[in-house]
C-alpha cells in the first residue's frame, strides 16, 4: 500500500496522529533521576554524597555491582557500613531499591541489614524493594572466586585482586544462560532446586576440589526466600510507576566506579558490571531520556585498591601520608589502598563516558599538611603527549604522567563550611580541576560526615 502526502491534506490535517504523539512522549518523559557515580577506581566517597542526597530523596537505587561495594555513611556520630543495601537506606522516609543489574548474595544482605540494624538502623526490611529479576550469588560463586584468583596466581603469576565475594562468576553465569534470579527462587521451589544442581555440577566440572554441600544450600535458600519474599517487585514495573506517577526525587547510587568498569576500565583488572551511566539504564529499566542529573565523585587525590595500572601512584613519603591521613583502608577488604596524585586525564576520560553534569570533590581536608600538591594533566609515550586513555594496560604501564604544581595551603580546612572558609590556595587548586575538566565542582568534601561536604551552589 502506498500513501502519498499532497498540499491539499497538510492544509486540512496539519496535525497527524503520529507527531501528536511524538510530541506527547518528549513533553512528557516522566520524574528525571539523579545519578551519583565513582569517577576514579572506586572509594571516593560516594556514600556520603548520595547520604546527602538521599535526605530528600523520595526513592534511592542500586543498579549494578553486589557486595564488593562498600559504602560508608556516618550519621549523628554513628558509622554505617553499606555493600548491597544502598545507602539512602538511612533515609526513613524513602524507598531503596535493589535493581535487576545488581548480583544478591542473600545471606550478606540479611546479615548486613542486621548488624546496622543493631547499630540503630530500624525498619529497613520495610522500606526495601529488591528487584525479581536480579541475579543471586551462592556461597559456591565466592568459593569458586578464589579458586580462579589462586588459579591465575599459579598460571600467570598476578592475580585480578578481587574481592572473592563471588561477583565476577554470578556474572559469569548470568552471562552464560545459567544463572539464577530471585524470580526462580520465590517460584517452583521443585525446578529451582534442579538448575541449582545443574549449577554446582558445572562448576564442579571446572573446579574437582570444589565441594558444595546441596542439600544444606537449598534448605537454607528456601529459608533466605521466604524471608525475601514480602521485598520483591516486578522491578520493570514498579521503576515505571515510579517515573510516570506523582513527582518524585529518584536517586540512582552507582557501585564501584568508571575506571572499574567492565567495559571502559583497566581491564582485566576490573569490575564484572557496567558502573557508569548505561549501567542505570539497564540495571534498573531507566529509559535515558529520564537521566537527569550525573554527579561524579572523585577524590582531591587518587586511590586504588588491587592491583592493576595506576599512572600517578606515588610509590614513597607522599603515597604513605595520603595512605595514613586518609585512613585509605577498603571497606569491603580491609587492604591498604594504593595512593596517589589526582589524575585529570582518568577524570576527563570518566566525563567523556559519564557525561557528568557535575563533580564531588572529597577528602580535600587530607591534603591540608602538604608543602606542594600535584596535579597528573597529561600522559606521555615517548616524549610525546597521548590524546586519549590507553586501553592496553601494557601502554598505560609505560605512559608517563606530565604534571602541574601547586603551592599547598598548609591550613587546616576540616571546619571549612562554605567556599569562603577556604584558603585561597585550595580555592585555586579546586578551579584548576574544574576548569581542567570542564565540569562545575558542586560540592567539596572537608570530613567524614554530611555536614562537611561544602555546597558551592
Amino acid at each position: 500500500m502506498s500513501f502519498t502526502w499532497s498540499a491539499k491534506d497538510h492544509k486540512s490535517y496539519t496535525n497527524p496522529p503520529a507527531a501528536t504523539g511524538l510530541k506527547r512522549a518528549r513533553n512528557d518523559t516522566g520524574n528525571k533521576v539523579t545519578v551519583v557515580l565513582g569517577a576514579q577506581w572506586g572509594d571516593e566517597g560516594k556514600g556520603k554524597v548520595v547520604d546527602l542526597l538521599a535526605t530528600e530523596a523520595d526513592m534511592v537505587c542500586r543498579c549494578q555491582g553486589g557486595n564488593n561495594a562498600g559504602h560508608t555513611v556516618v550519621v549523628d556520630g554513628k558509622e554505617y557500613d553499606f555493600h548491597l543495601l544502598p545507602s539512602g537506606i538511612i533515609n526513613s522516609k524513602s524507598i531503596s531499591l535493589i535493581g535487576n543489574g545488581v548480583v544478591i548474595h542473600l545471606p550478606g544482605l540479611f546479615e548486613e541489614g542486621d548488624k546496622n540494624e543493631k547499630k540503630g538502623l530500624k525498619g529497613w526490611d520495610k522500606r526495601l524493594i529488591v528487584s525479581d529479576r536480579a541475579h543471586l550469588v551462592f556461597d559456591f560463586h565466592q568459593v569458586v572466586d578464589g579458586l580462579q584468583e589462586t588459579q591465575r596466581q599459579a598460571q600467570e603469576g598476578k592475580n585480578i585482586g578481587t574481592t572473592k565475594k563471588g561477583i565476577g562468576p554470578t556474572y559469569s553465569s548470568k552471562a552464560s544462560r545459567t544463572g539464577l534470579r530471585v524470580c526462580d527462587l520465590l517460584g517452583d521451589f521443585k525446578d529451582f532446586s534442579s538448575r541449582f544442581k545443574n549449577l554446582v555440577q558445572q562448576y564442579q566440572s571446572m573446579y574437582p576440589s570444589l565441594t558444595v554441600d546441596v542439600e544444606d544450600q537449598l534448605k537454607k535458600l528456601k529459608e533466605y526466600g521466604e524471608r525475601l519474599r514480602p521485598m520483591v517487585r516486578d522491578g520493570v514495573y514498579y521503576m515505571y510507576e515510579a517515573l510516570h506517577g506523582a513527582p518524585k526525587k529518584i536517586l540512582v547510587e552507582g557501585a564501584n566506579a568508571a575506571l572499574l568498569d567492565i567495559d571502559f576500565g583497566t581491564y582485566p583488572f576490573v569490575t564484572s558490571s557496567n558502573c557508569t551511566v548505561g549501567g542505570a539504564c539497564t540495571g534498573l529499566g531507566i529509559p535515558p531520556l529520564n537521566i537527569g542529573d550525573v554527579f561524579g565523585v572523585s577524590k582531591a587525590y587518587t586511590t586504588r585498591v588491587g592491583i592493576g595500572a595506576f599512572p600517578t601512584e606515588q610509590l614513597n613519603a607522599v603515597g604513605e601520608l595520603l595512605q595514613t591521613r586518609g585512613h585509605e583502608v577498603g571497606v569491603t577488604t580491609g587492604r591498604k589502598r594504593r595512593c596517589g596524585w589526582l589524575d585529570l586525564v582518568i577524570l576527563r576520560y570518566a566525563h567523556m563516558i559519564n557525561g557528568f553534569t557535575a563533580i564531588a570533590l572529597t577528602k580535600l581536608d587530607i591534603l591540608d599538611v602538604l608543602d606542594e600538591i600535584k596535579v597528573g594533566v597529561a600522559y606521555k609515550l615517548n616524549g610525546k603527549r597521548i590524546p586519549h586513555f590507553p586501553a592496553n594496560m601494557e601502554v598505560l604501564h609505560k605512559a608517563e604522567v606530565e604534571y602541574e604544581t601547586f603551592p599547598g595551603w598548609k591550613t587546616d580546612t576540616s571546619a571549612a563550611r562554605k567556599w569562603n572558609d577556604l584558603p585561597a590556595k585550595a580555592q585555586n587548586y579546586i578551579r584548576f580541576i574544574e576548569n581542567h575538566i570542564g565540569v562545575p565542582i558542586k560540592w567539596v568534601g572537608v570530613g567524614k560526615s554530611r555536614e562537611c561536604m561544602i555546597q558551592m551552589f
